[in-house]
């Protein structure tokens, strides 16, 4: 299930887990993963594409 930017802020916020020990315990810079968060916009890209797809904000596309 795919969630928005927002549903995962408040998952964060009902879990008590901080984001930058979530980004830590997933090797994440924590600096992007907050980045991701405050921007808004889904990643298409990269380590942020990833972040995205680990945070359920993004479906994981498989490649051919």
């Amino acid at each position: 299930m795919i969630k928005s930017i927002t549903q995962v802020r408040d998952d964060f916020s009902q879990s008590g887990v901080s984001i930058a020990k979530w980004a830590r315990d997933n090797n994440f810079s924590p600096d992007l993963v907050y980045r991701i968060l405050k921007n808004n916009k889904v990643p298409q890209r990269g380590e942020s594409h990833r972040i995205a797809v680990k945070l359920r904000i993004k479906e994981q596309k498989d490649m051919d």
